[in-house]
């Protein structure tokens, strides 16, 4: 498994998950939220850059630290980009004490059975391979249900756990994340479906076999308590899907064990019009109010 550092880190330690890993279709709307309009820039390099330059800016600010931020979800691109001359992993865990991790699906299929599985990923052991040999810790990767349909969770549960074991395999932590839509008209029925579903492939995991989850934060308080204390679990992150950084944070106050892993939410009042000094303050503050939420619960 990964270096034991980065293990006892992302385990066991006070903080939460960045997520920085933006792409594709969402990076417009991500460069939008900042201030910068699709009118700025000009084809994909030009909109890539720019949100590489927003990312290295958080990367770079005095608050992003592993004091409070354990680790950083990256966009494929972000991996393979510098910061302050240095490879953005090795910039992150050197420099920062922050852990890397990379997004590896390629986009959500379209809906079936209530849900959207990953697209196939036909290149993912290439790209783990270049993940390994760039020094990052872990992966993400994301599926979106949509409605309580047994079917359709039990499919998004098999494929990720399936794709774990591959990235297991490569001596890296997979972060599952089955996304419940907090817009889904049974919310509540979804997540009692998902939590059996994960704790039917946990308990099927091998010996040394472990993984993390990223999930929505639930209706009910501490519902996912008994994922957060199974053994196959080296932590249990939780995504801000759409809520406000305030709202997720309140929500998040009361789920013991689970910790953040905002993207819209920790960069919300970050503006690309914002002096050095500005931006910062913003960041630090954002930062500040997510680690509470993630460490002192109600």
């Amino acid at each position: 498994m990964a270096d034991d550092k980065m293990m006892a880190q992302i385990s066991g330690k006070d903080g939460f998950i960045a997520a920085l890993d933006q792409s594709g279709g969402s990076t417009p709307g991500a460069l939008r939220l900042y201030g910068i309009p699709e009118s700025a820039y000009n084809g994909e390099a030009e909109m890539y850059k720019l949100m590489h330059e927003m990312r290295v800016r958080i990367m770079t600010a005095p608050a992003f630290t592993g004091d409070k931020v354990l680790g950083a979800i990256l966009f494929e691109r972000t991996m393979d980009g510098d910061a302050e001359g240095k490879p953005v992993p090795s910039f992150l865990w050197e420099d920062r004490g922050v852990v890397p991790f990379l997004k590896v699906d390629k986009g959500l299929a379209s809906e079936s059975d209530g849900v959207q599985l990953m697209k196939p990923m036909a290149d993912l052991d290439q790209l783990l391979v270049r993940a390994v040999a760039k020094k990052v810790f872990g992966t993400k990767m994301r599926s979106v249900i949509n409605q309580a349909s047994p079917a359709g969770i039990a499919a998004v549960v098999a494929q990720q756990f399936e794709v774990a074991k591959q990235i297991s395999g490569h001596g890296l932590m997979p972060i599952i994340e089955p996304e419940v839509s907090i817009k889904a008209p049974d919310k509540k029925g979804a997540e009692a479906l998902l939590r059996d579903e994960i704790v039917r492939h946990l308990d099927a995991l091998l010996a040394g076999e472990t993984v993390m989850l990223k999930l929505t934060i639930p209706d009910v308080a501490d519902f996912y308590k008994p994922l957060v204390d199974h053994e196959k679990v080296a932590r249990v992150v939780a995504l801000s899907g759409g809520y406000s950084r305030a709202d997720a944070c309140e929500k998040l106050s009361h789920n013991h064990g689970m910790i953040a892993s905002f993207s819209r939410a920790l960069a919300e009042e970050l503006k690309h019009g914002m002096t050095d000094a500005e931006f910062n303050d913003a960041l630090g503050r954002s930062i500040d109010e997510i680690y509470k939420a993630s460490t002192q619960k109600v």
